[in-house]
């Protein structure tokens, strides 16, 4: 894979000083770019790579936008997910209600928000095994859990967080729990509601600041109204660059607390739903994984993985991918030209990525290490299917290539079906990649054939 992974950042270097240059065949998969890169689920096969770059956005309204809500099937017995040659893939759980982000305790317990359920489960296994010893309800009558943390970050947490569709609580935890050691505190006690309603959470590596993640409450910021220059220039001074409003306001952004869910302030914004949060072991920095809009086309805007820098802004609901202004927005804030961050890795739209995580274990091949994973829910809103698999970040140095490769497919069925929706990510305590969908209810396990 090392090979692969050396001809992909060789072509992505020369991609940031030429013109579009048509795909690329490599030795163990394909490197699809330009119209290629937008292709669907029938283009998808562990090791293909795709490389999309602002200058290949095709025109708002180029295609339509499609209404396409896939069935959901029971798997077939002789059906199993896809995944690299010299892996195998294990189903570790099933019968789960709607199981959403997976979290590894450092003592390698496993736990699962079930947001459907409204419940944390925890599962407890034995280095190597492909299924759980044990398993056990942590918490329930929960409304819709999604984000989990543990704080204080390191060997030794004292509370386990969990984020709520309207706050945050936290329960009293001691290495080992598999049951909550007391009731739940309030540390955020109201996030928006309504619209997006997934709330992932994460901590700094120092853990000084909780970080949640609120998606917009529309599209796009369909009755925010407008304000004036002077109102703007106040908002701003006071919230950050391109902050929202109205309804939308604290939306479409990453909040910023103190640990005991004070001092909030807006970290980034235009982040239309980051529904998956993560920091990046190597580095410490923040990563999201972000739903982008609807209504320009099959193929746009594209949805994305990125760093997020505090105070930037990424766009929504004016701009998307850099100075690409929204038709629907035309003239409306021209003072945000120029100030738009472009995102580091930029996804087929309408993919849905979810969960992400970062690869710091040992079991997988050495050119592994420090890449990231992005679980892709699936598209609803695109004519030809796409979505439905698990990608593969390619980083090199800790930093994003802009590329990412196909690394778990095999949830679709065909046009009309799939057994399967991608949700969480996370890594074991033995390296083993785990991966929830919420479409049957089942965890899976990937690791290197022994």
């Amino acid at each position: 894979m090392e090979a692969a992974r050396l001809a992909l950042l060789a072509f992505a270097s020369a991609a940031c000083c030429l013109g579009a240059l048509p795909a690329v065949a490599q030795a163990d998969g394909t490197l699809l770019t330009g119209e290629a890169a937008f292709g669907d689920w029938r283009d998808d096969a562990p090791g293909i790579r795709r490389l999309i770059r602002p200058q290949d956005l095709p025109a708002p309204g180029a295609s339509r936008s499609a209404a396409n809500r896939a069935g959901i099937s029971d798997r077939p017995d002789d059906v199993m997910p896809a995944v690299p040659d010299g892996f195998e893939v294990n189903l570790f759980a099933s019968g789960l209600s709607g199981p959403r982000t997976i979290r590894v305790a450092p003592n390698g317990d496993i736990f699962v928000a079930e947001s459907r359920g409204g419940r944390i489960r925890v599962f407890r296994a034995q280095d190597g095994a492909s299924e759980p010893s044990q398993s056990a309800v942590f918490a329930d009558g929960l409304q819709r859990p999604y984000g989990i943390a543990f704080y204080p970050p390191g060997p030794d947490p004292r509370y386990v967080y969990v984020a709520e569709t309207d706050a945050v609580f936290r329960f009293p935890y001691q290495s080992g729990d598999v049951e909550a050691g007391g009731p739940s505190e309030t540390v955020v006690a109201s996030l928006p509601t309504g619209g997006h309603w997934t709330r992932d959470i994460a901590f700094s590596s120092d853990g000084s600041r909780l970080f949640v993640a609120v998606g917009s409450e529309s599209n796009v910021a369909q009755g925010m109204g407008r304000m004036s220059a002077s109102e703007l220039a106040d908002l701003q001074s006071e919230f950050g660059l391109g902050v929202a409003w109205g309804s939308e306001m604290f939306r479409a952004a990453v909040l910023a607390f103190d640990p005991d869910g004070g001092n909030r302030r807006i970290f980034a914004t235009g982040i239309r739903n980051c529904s998956g949060l993560t920091v990046q072991p190597e580095t410490g920095d923040l990563w999201c994984a972000t739903n982008e809009r609807d209504g320009l086309g099959d193929n746009l805007p594209p949805d994305y993985a990125t760093r997020v820098g505090e105070g930037r802004f990424y766009g929504w609901p004016w701009y998307y991918i850099g100075d690409n202004e929204d038709p629907r927005h035309s003239g409306a804030r021209p003072d945000l030209a120029g100030q738009v961050t472009v995102p580091d890795v930029l996804i087929q739209a309408h993919s849905a990525p979810l969960g992400i995580v970062f690869y710091d274990e040992d079991a997988f091949p050495d050119d592994y290490r420090g890449d990231g994973f992005v679980a892709l829910h699936g598209s609803w809103n695109r004519e030809s299917r796409t979505g439905y698999k698990v990608v593969r970040i390619v980083m090199e140095n800790g930093k994003p290539t802009g590329g990412y490769e196909d690394f778990m497919t095999g949830f679709v069925l065909g046009a009309e079906t799939v057994w399967g929706r991608p949700v969480g990510v996370a890594v074991a305590k033995d390296g083993a990649l785990l991966v929830s969908e919420d479409g049957s209810g089942t965890i899976w396990r990937v690791a290197p054939k022994s």
